[in-house]
């Protein structure tokens, strides 16, 4: 089913038709040499077009592990989640990477670059795997530097760039395919606090320009940047609330 208005109708009665990632009950348990963890405990969790969510939680709160279920890369063990209108939780692993790569761009501490690379065939990479051809890898990929602030650095490798231009380069990869999502998992772990502002006021913008984003943290400081804030504790939902309209 590929038409949005018909993958939409499929979703529950009482979920926004602009939702873009709903999870019912979800559960994902472990088996960690035949002691079974419950990572997550049936979690509710609905996010809707151009809003931008942080996921917080200590250690072993598993948002990691939210994370993977709505990033498609794993399946959860109990429990529905629907992807822009998809339902993710009943397919295998290759539909699974299918959805993924359209879907969704991620966004690493850990920029994930080829080292060898300019950052324009970096950001080409997802493009290489949907099939595009040259031309219009090259076209969308410095587009997508553009937009990030990086046009003049396209033919630069990762070592002729610092940690900030990394990351933008990290993040252009991520929106060249125009995902529904950007999943950024503490996108600014590996950065000092100046340039870690200049990342999240780079999502802020993306906000603005109504891409949805959804960050994973453990920093109230970074969370703040959100509009809207999801804290687990042990496996659940423990709270679920709007900020005061992000921190510019």
């Amino acid at each position: 089913m590929t038409d949005p208005a018909e993958r939409m109708a499929m979703l529950p009665p009482d979920v926004p038709r602009d939702a873009v990632i709903v999870t019912r009950n979800l559960q994902r348990d472990y088996d960690m040499g035949g002691e079974v963890v419950h990572a997550l405990r049936g979690v509710d969790v609905t996010i809707r077009k151009n809003e931008f969510v942080a996921v917080m939680g200590p250690s072993g709160s598993g948002k990691s592990t939210l994370m993977n279920l709505i990033g498609c890369l794993d399946s959860p063990t109990a429990g529905e989640y629907w992807l822009n209108g998809h339902r993710v939780s009943e397919l295998g692993d290759d539909a699974l990477a299918r959805i993924r790569n359209k879907e969704i761009g991620f966004v690493f501490q850990t920029f994930n670059l080829l080292p060898r690379a300019t950052a324009l065939h970096n950001v080409e990479l997802p493009l290489v795997y949907a099939g595009l051809g040259s031309k219009e890898r090259r076209t969308l990929s410095a587009e997508a530097l553009d937009r990030v602030g990086l046009k003049d650095r396209i033919q630069h490798r990762p070592n002729e760039l610092s940690g900030g231009q990394r990351q933008r380069v990290a993040i252009a990869r991520a929106l060249v395919n125009q995902p529904s999502i950007l999943l950024a998992d503490e996108p600014t772990g590996n950065l000092d606090s100046v340039t870690s502002q200049e990342i999240l006021g780079l999502f802020d913008a993306l906000h603005a320009e109504g891409q949805t984003i959804v960050l994973v943290t453990h920093e109230t400081d970074i969370a703040a940047h959100a509009r809207r804030q999801v804290h687990l504790r042990d496996g659940r939902v423990e709270r679920d609330f709007a900020t005061e309209g992000g921190t510019a």
